[in-house]
């Protein structure tokens, strides 16, 4: 491993069911509705990254390792980890990774967290 790195982003993102439902809405508002909805988390995951990595560059390939934090367990993990994709979609428009694809992302892990007071997602990228 070269390089080390944690990406912390407070707070809870959308689940699959939340994307699912505002995809779902009537007509033409539901795409607009998912698209808002992954636009708007992408926005909030870059400025996390801008913050935190202040312009840094993983060369590939990468592994991730995803703590999800939740203030309880009222979400299905599966729900919870759906968002990995919005991560992963923003961490390569920031200039961050080069991609997410087969050849830049080695694998990820999902881990699963109780956190009240604190709910976030901690997000580690490790090269190899």
């Amino acid at each position: 491993m070269k390089r080390k790195n944690i990406l912390i982003i407070k707070g809870k993102l959308a689940s699959l069911n939340d994307y699912t439902k505002a995809c779902r809405a009537q007509g033409k508002k539901g795409y607009l509705a998912g698209s808002q909805m992954k636009r708007t988390a992408e926005n909030r995951i870059k400025k996390c990254i801008a913050e935190q990595f202040k312009g840094g560059k993983f060369k590939s390939p990468i592994r991730v390792k995803f703590r999800w934090y939740e203030p309880d367990k009222k979400r299905d993990l599966d729900n919870i980890c759906f968002a990995k994709k919005f991560i992963f979609d923003a961490l390569v428009k920031s200039g961050t990774i080069n991609g997410d694809g087969w050849r830049d992302v080695q694998g990820f892990t999902d881990e699963f967290f109780v956190d009240k007071s604190n709910p976030r997602i901690e997000v580690e990228i490790l090269e190899v």
